[in-house]
């Protein structure tokens, strides 16, 4: 076995490459190395847009930096975040390293896939994956786990505009579940809600401590709470619901509402805060997804919430003509709906 390789972000290698240095196999995308204390992540984006799914690739930075998309390990059926899912879950716990590879053209004289290294990654510690739809390499439509992976501290990817998400082909929707249960975080956190990265002789991370958004967890847990007992009370009041995934020709990802009403024809969105800034994000949010909705024209619209708002942000959801539903110690002020008339 070779025991030496420049694994700096940017080079160019292979799978064979790889696996003669560090012992891991060569076929998955998903490969652990665990005498060596890492794991091999392979995205071939182009290999995901084949099968009618763009979820891999650079994602728009959001409020907590850089995002990279990958769909999990599972060729057909329903992915599960165990075996080689569940090795990126663990990884942190575990102390190994997660590096990531995108597919690059093919290796000089041979047909072999080329593979370019993006750097150090570390799964995301508020939600480590979210869960689309999307058809397997049978056709068949199932859930993906999509992980989420930030630069691991220290560190700079390697990646360039060609590797963001690409765009969707064509503009349509799938009936998905409404997300009530955030996945548990990677790692289990100290007391201080940080984890440490430990330094390595291959891509000299120094050593730094990487803030944990504890809050920002909580606030999304408290949502998915929210959300699941909405549906239960709606599910006693025998409503079918369920959301949808809205992919849109041109752009990259796929738009979520929280919780369709299929029985009322309503769209809501739920905010784990009662602030004016979280209802002013849901009020966008409500335009945008309402247009996308079967049957739009005669769709209504609400914003859910865990307690009452200020009176004045009341008014302004009666005057967008959008309903107010809030959790109370009883149940659920606002449901029934009574629609204002904007």
């Amino acid at each position: 076995m070779t025991t030496t390789f420049d694994l700096s972000p940017g080079v160019l290698t292979s799978r064979e490459e790889i696996a003669a240095v560090y012992g891991c196999g060569t076929f998955q995308g998903i490969e652990p190395a665990d005498a060596a204390g890492k794991v091999f992540v392979y995205s071939d984006p182009s290999a995901g847009l084949e099968y009618g799914y763009t979820f891999d690739g650079r994602a728009d930075d959001d409020e907590f930096g850089p995002l990279y998309l990958y769909t999990g390990a599972g060729a057909n059926g329903d992915q599960k975040p165990s075996d080689r899912n569940g090795s990126l879950l663990t990884a942190a716990k575990k102390n190994r390293e997660i590096h990531l590879f995108v597919a690059h053209g093919t290796v000089p004289g041979s047909g072999a896939v080329q593979q370019r290294y993006i750097g150090p990654m570390v799964v995301d510690l508020v939600k480590p994956y979210d869960v689309r739809r999307g058809p397997g390499k049978n056709g068949v439509m199932r859930n993906a786990l999509v992980f989420r992976f930030r630069p691991a501290p220290g560190t700079t990817p390697a990646w360039t505009d060609a590797d963001r998400q690409p765009a969707a082909t064509k503009t349509g929707y799938e009936i998905t579940e409404p997300v009530t249960d955030i996945p548990e975080p990677p790692v289990t956190l100290p007391a201080q809600d940080a984890t440490k990265v430990k330094k390595t002789e291959q891509h000299k991370t120094a050593e730094t401590v990487m803030d944990v958004p504890a809050g920002q967890r909580k606030v999304l847990r408290r949502e998915g709470k929210l959300v699941k007992a909405f549906v239960a009370h709606l599910t006693a009041a025998g409503h079918e619901t369920h959301s949808f995934q809205f992919t849109l020709e041109g752009e990259p990802g796929t738009l979520t509402p929280d919780l369709y009403d299929a029985t009322d024809h309503v769209l809501f969105e739920a905010k784990g805060l009662t602030t004016r800034a979280n209802v002013r994000m849901a009020i966008g949010q409500l335009a945008d997804y309402r247009r996308r909705v079967p049957g739009h024209e005669t769709l209504r619209v609400a914003v859910l919430l865990p307690s009452a708002p200020t009176p004045d942000v009341q008014q302004l959801l009666t005057e967008q003509g959008i309903a107010l539903v809030y959790q109370t110690e009883d149940g659920f002020a606002g449901w029934p709906l009574t629609f204002p008339e904007a």
